[in-house]
């Protein structure tokens, strides 16, 4: 299964009249970090970036001089999603932006049914909150020292991370040394055949008769309508 882990920061914070200005991806396979990453700083085309998002991303326009268009980058950037489930904390605002420039060029829209909302699954996990990207590295023990400002690349980064921890990626993608495991790598454990056969000889229960009949007769008193008169055929017969 591959997932993009994608961020962007844009020059203000309305998708209809503001631009995107950096776009950051980490790739994911089977919920691993394969080292792939896409990273642009894209050219607003002289839209002004507001103090507020500045104050925010450290992204200045004289920083932005002589890097490349969306339309420069667009396509670059589909080929490296292409196929890929899209992940973004507060996809929403992501999404809209990315929609829009997309929309510019005549590209179709991102396929909502693509896209998984990190913010979402962290509010149904942590109902209580607060589940910023800063709170939930907290809250995971991520270090997220580096980030004295937002960056597309490095907060995709740190929520490919959180993004794992709030699934149980972990435990879910854990993988296993075996005999049967292709030469030179390893093997998912979903892809693990395992089969389980019947005992030659049936161990011997535990429970002795007395304890049966005790319990028989115990159960026996609960009355006529007991849950344990359902579902113990042993004390059914004994009422």
């Amino acid at each position: 299964m591959r997932e993009i882990i994608f961020d962007t920061e844009t020059t203000g914070l309305d998708f209809r009249d503001d631009r995107v200005i950096e776009l950051g991806c980490i790739e994911l396979v089977n919920r691993f970090p394969t080292g792939r990453t896409f990273h642009h700083y894209i050219n607003p085309q002289g839209r002004p970036i507001h103090a507020e998002a500045q104050a925010v991303h450290g992204i200045s326009a004289a920083d932005l001089m002589g890097k490349p268009t969306f339309s420069d980058i667009a396509d670059e950037f589909l080929a490296f999603i292409d196929g890929a489930k899209l992940v973004a904390h507060n996809a929403t605002f992501d999404i809209a932006f990315l929609n829009v420039e997309f929309g510019r060029l005549g590209h179709p829209v991102v396929d909502p049914g693509l896209v998984v909302d990190t913010l979402a699954l962290a509010r149904r996990k942590h109902p209580m909150g607060p589940n910023s990207l800063d709170a939930l590295c907290r809250r995971y023990g991520i270090d997220n020292a580096r980030r004295t400002k937002h960056g597309a690349l490095l907060d995709s980064e740190l929520l490919a991370e959180v993004y794992i921890e709030l699934i149980g990626g972990k435990q879910a993608a854990l993988i296993l040394d075996s005999a049967t495991a292709p030469a030179g790598g390893r093997r998912n454990v979903d892809d693990i055949d395992i089969s389980i056969g019947a005992r030659p000889i049936a161990l011997p229960s535990r429970v002795t008769d007395a304890e049966r009949t005790a319990h028989a007769s115990m159960v026996g008193t609960l009355g006529e309508k007991a849950l344990w008169l359902r579902v113990t055929p042993e004390a059914s017969s004994a009422a």
